[in-house]
């Protein structure tokens, strides 16, 4: 039986937490193979909402999915030293199939540029096959050393955009538009505040021109890369010898991109809004918005049914996500507190006394508020409050931020910000020499120069190191 005594307080505990909420919400479940995990049906319903959501947009501009495979010619990967390089470590090699050595070893998918860039090679001929726009929505494997539930799994689902453009500028643009859907899906679905920029030299992605970020903060003090976008420069094209003709029917490298998000999303989410009841989800995102619990003894009756029937019949009608919780086989404090840790924005409660005075009774999830109202003025007002559900949990989420946040000055504040499981905002020179002490002394890394940031370029002093600096950085430990 799941107890309320059983969740562990998120204040006291978050790493015990998080696990905790992952189990008794029924999101995912532990694999036989050590690293990788097995999304329950209720876990996989929020990555198919992230899914259905993030399709729409990116077909809308034009892009299309596809599908490669699983396995990688090892000879491929080769071709981009610094690529191969940069996955070395984590890489899962297939060097017998069938019974067999094989004459060339294979890579499980860690990212799919390689095997991607070798096909668009014999595709693309001329600038009219441009742009070229694929998605594929698939599983990667990474061999990581710690792994943690969807936030660093062995295996774990993603999506990934690769593009294709004749000039750097178009690049630049789809990295950048890629970075502003990721923003979008994390600030107004998720109702996260997040910081959005580009990565340092030392922290971008391995065999691209410029990796752009996104990053959450998280309670404990660290930042969680919640997705990337990279601008690839022509790296690739000269790895992969794609060539095409332009317009004065010469022979140039194009232009390339490569843009992630994976299911460590819902671990930020989880992270972000979760609390010492369990999950909470934003109505935008989650799966089950309102879930109606009759209240009765032994059996409902069949005027409660009728009235429940009458509910079920508004929400579908607004076009609401709801499921009714029917079980006879558990209590009624079970159950409350069963969806309260699953973390349903809106619980509808319908009893004999709410029957008599054509009410519901209303749980909010985020802030554990109850409301009698009319069942008049539940239909007339039930989006405006999933709408209020929303943007309260944003604002949340912008006051945690900027509260967690500081700005400082020297090497001292720094360290101490850090310490005390702070972000830091601060100028910074940005050097990967910098970078390397700063990681070394402070288990801190440089998470993003943020977008508004970029331009700005003032007469200042690296807070670490003390040399010359003219932008402020996002500093701070992570996931």
């Amino acid at each position: 039986m799941i107890e309320k005594k059983a969740l562990t307080k998120k204040d006291k505990d978050i790493s015990r937490w998080y696990l905790d909420v992952i189990f008794l919400a029924g999101l995912a479940d532990y694999a036989p193979v050590k690293g990788c995990m097995i999304i329950k049906p209720y876990g996989y319903k929020i990555w198919e909402r992230i899914q259905s959501i993030f399709d729409r947009w990116i077909k809308e501009d034009g892009v299309e999915n596809a599908y490669f495979p699983v396995f990688i010619p090892y000879t491929l990967l080769e071709k981009e030293k610094t690529h191969v390089k940069g996955f070395s470590p984590e890489l899962a090699i297939v060097t017998v199939g069938g019974g067999e050595e094989l004459e060339t070893p294979l890579v499980v998918r860690p990212t799919s540029e390689t095997i991607m860039y070798a096909s668009f090679a014999r595709w693309l001929k001329s600038y009219k096959d441009l742009p070229l726009k694929i998605n594929q929505w698939c599983n990667v494997v990474r061999w990581e050393k710690r792994t943690y539930p969807f936030l660093r799994t062995t295996e774990f689902l993603w999506q990934e955009g690769h593009t294709v453009h004749l000039t750097e500028e178009e690049a630049e643009e789809m990295a950048l538009k890629a970075l502003g859907w990721y923003k979008k899906l994390y600030e107004e679905y998720f109702a996260i505040k997040v910081f959005a920029g580009i990565k340092s030299e030392a922290e971008k992605f391995a065999g691209a021109k410029r990796t752009y970020t996104i990053e959450l903060f998280i309670e404990n003090g660290k930042a969680l890369q919640g997705a990337t976008s990279h601008n690839l420069g022509q790296n690739f094209a000269k790895a992969f010898e794609i060539q095409i003709l332009n317009e004065k029917n010469q022979l140039v490298y194009p232009w390339q991109t490569s843009w992630g998000l994976s299911t460590r999303s819902i671990g930020g989410l989880i992270l972000s809004h979760g609390d010492n009841n369990g999950l909470v989800l934003p109505p935008k995102i989650a799966p089950i918005q309102v879930v109606i619990l009759p209240v009765f003894d032994n059996s409902p009756s069949s005027e409660l049914k009728d009235y429940v029937a009458k509910i079920e019949k508004i929400l579908a009608s607004l076009n609401i996500r709801f499921k009714t919780d029917w079980r006879t086989d558990k209590t009624l404090g079970w159950k409350r507190n069963d969806w309260e840790i699953k973390g349903v924005p809106l619980r509808v409660e319908v009893g004999s006394k709410e029957l008599r005075n054509d009410s519901v009774l209303l749980a909010f999830r985020h802030s554990l508020e109850k409301k009698l109202v009319k069942l008049s003025e539940f239909e007339k007002n039930l989006e405006k409050f999933l709408e209020e559900i929303q943007t309260k949990l944003f604002e949340k989420s912008r006051e945690k931020v900027s509260q967690f946040v500081v700005e400082v000055k020297s090497k001292g504040e720094l360290v101490e910000a850090i310490e005390s499981k702070r972000l830091v905002k601060a100028f910074w020179c940005g050097s990967p020499t910098c970078e390397a002490k700063l990681k070394a002394e402070t288990k801190a890394t440089s998470r993003v120069l943020e977008l508004e940031e970029m331009e700005k370029k003032e007469k200042a002093k690296c807070a670490f190191c003390g040399k010359s600096a003219s932008q402020r950085w996002i500093i701070g430990r992570s996931y």
